[in-house]
């Protein structure tokens, strides 16, 4: 069994935890160090029970809590190796802490086995992973413009998907945002949309996947209920449920049990 808490998603921040007998990993530190011992509490634990923190891209939404993280706890840090070249250009004391990632080729963290695949965005080296254990299995897709073929592959059949539904199209292009920024974000190196997210979700449910989360909404340019109302409309002659992450508290907790059959 695996189970998954988000602390905190969204542009002002990203973390979630991920736990299997024992080992605890960290998705990103992009809050602070106090918030996500804040977060952690109610759960028992605190950042020395954290076994290792993966990194998807090196965007301080998903990083700024690392300088203190790797002061204080000298937890292993796993990125790629682009991304992991930029935090050891901007974290003092990282480079000892970083372990390399290499796409589509499986690695053990403590309880878990852990598979990164790229993504496409305006960061460094971006990657997200997918989490085994036991039979169950986790997956995140989040800051990329259009999900990969890698993506696609590697998260196939997985019981619980944390995925991106960051902006309604029509919203964005009639939004405050300044032509630069709308470009950006509709971009292949931008953020999946919600229709993006729905379609990927529907094939995901027909390979298996029962239960998803929505992550990293945009404040301006979606809302929860437009994000489930897009998402279950493509879900809706599947048996797959679907959930917004809540954006900046500790969330209740999913699990993963691996009890339906995978591709």
């Amino acid at each position: 069994m695996i189970t998954l808490h988000t602390l905190a998603s969204g542009s002002e921040g990203n973390c979630l935890l991920l736990s299997a007998a024992g080992t605890h990993l960290l998705l990103d530190a992009g809050i602070s160090c106090r918030r996500i011992n804040a977060a952690l509490t109610p759960l028992g634990l605190s950042l020395r029970d954290v076994d290792a923190v993966l990194i998807t891209h090196d965007h301080s939404d998903h990083i700024c809590g690392l300088p203190t993280m790797v002061r204080r706890w000298q937890i292993p840090v796993y990125a790629s190796p682009a991304a992991g070249r930029q935090l050891a250009y901007r974290i003092a004391g990282v480079e000892p802490l970083l372990r390399a990632v290499d796409c589509g080729v499986p690695f053990d963290v403590g309880s878990f086995t852990v598979t990164a695949f790229p993504t496409s965005h305006d960061g460094h080296g971006g990657v997200d992973y997918r989490f085994d254990y036991g039979g169950a299995s986790c997956g995140a897709l989040t800051d990329t413009g259009y999900v990969t073929d890698q993506a696609r592959e590697v998260l196939a059949g997985v019981d619980l998907l944390v995925l991106e539904s960051n902006h309604d199209v029509e919203w964005l292009r009639s939004g405050p945002y300044p032509y630069s920024l709308k470009a950006r974000i509709l971009s292949d190196r931008g953020h999946l949309s919600n229709d993006a997210a729905a379609a990927f979700a529907a094939e995901m449910a027909g390979c298996g996947t029962r239960e998803i989360v929505l992550a990293h909404l945009s404040r301006e340019n979606n809302t929860p209920q437009r994000a489930l109302d897009t998402m279950r409309l493509a879900l809706a002659h599947t048996d797959a449920s679907v959930e917004v992450a809540p954006r900046g508290e500790l969330s209740r907790a999913f699990v993963a049990e691996g009890i339906v059959c995978r591709k």
